[in-house]
């Protein structure tokens, strides 16, 4: 029986996503162990990886379980008491034999937040904290460039090993809640650490050390005006559609 597992996680206490063979403590290989210690030895896949200090509201998993793994409301109880607390299991369905958490995937979204108040030592793992006013108006109208397909090479940190950098953004939003700044992007998918420095991109507008004139050029790959990344943490992977 092949079941999707829905998960959230905080990602300051790991060191990425992706299993390392050298012990190190990822989000994998800390799922992995849990799935060992319940006799579950298959491999598991992934709707994505995440890097380390990103954060996932509903990253999603999938893999093939053993025969006297039917009680999947146990099985539940079981991983999470393993997990915890640092991973949790929200919920676990059977899904055909053919669903893959990766390549099953429609639609990805991602938010970036922004806190605008005084700094606080316990929230800083979750938030980045920005003292400087935010036109909202004018970021607004820069994130709008995202939208559509762009080949985004210039939005890549290096040592990806994706075939091609073209990726189609559908939906982009920057918007106010309470004293925070959030950032929405909605995709198919997206290159290593791509949102962190589109969103690096617009706090430089944001801050006039760059125009929405150098984010044009940089999109149509004219030249590249910045290749910044705004800190890992106040990044959360939040929705998956299939």
């Amino acid at each position: 029986m092949r079941v999707k597992l829905t998960i959230s996680y905080d990602g300051s206490k790991f060191r990425g996503f992706q299993a390392q063979r050298d012990g190190t403590a990822t989000v994998a290989n800390t799922i992995e162990s849990a799935f060992a210690s319940l006799g579950i030895k298959e491999k598991f896949n992934a709707s994505g990886r995440t890097d380390s200090g990103v954060h996932a509201i509903n990253q999603v998993v999938d893999i093939k379980l053993p025969p006297y793994w039917s009680d999947l409301n146990k099985l539940k109880t079981m991983l999470n008491r393993r997990l915890h607390p640092s991973i949790h299991i929200k919920s676990i369905v059977k899904v055909k034999d053919s669903f893959h958490a990766r390549f099953s995937a429609k639609k990805r979204q991602y938010r970036y937040i922004i806190k605008q108040s005084d700094f606080c030592v316990f929230s800083s793992p979750y938030y980045l904290f920005y003292d400087k006013s935010i036109d909202l108006t004018l970021l607004s109208t820069a994130m709008k460039l995202y939208e559509g397909e762009h080949d985004f090479r210039y939005f890549m940190k290096s040592g990806s090993d994706t075939t091609t950098t073209k990726r189609a953004i559908y939906k982009s939003r920057v918007y106010r809640y309470k004293d925070m700044i959030i950032f929405s992007f909605t995709a198919q998918g997206y290159l290593r650490s791509q949102i962190r420095m589109m969103v690096a991109f617009l706090l430089q507008i944001n801050e006039k050390k760059l125009s929405i004139k150098n984010l044009e050029d940089q999109l149509l790959l004219d030249e590249v005006y910045s290749c910044e990344l705004v800190e890992p943490n106040g990044l959360y992977l939040t929705r998956i559609w299939y």
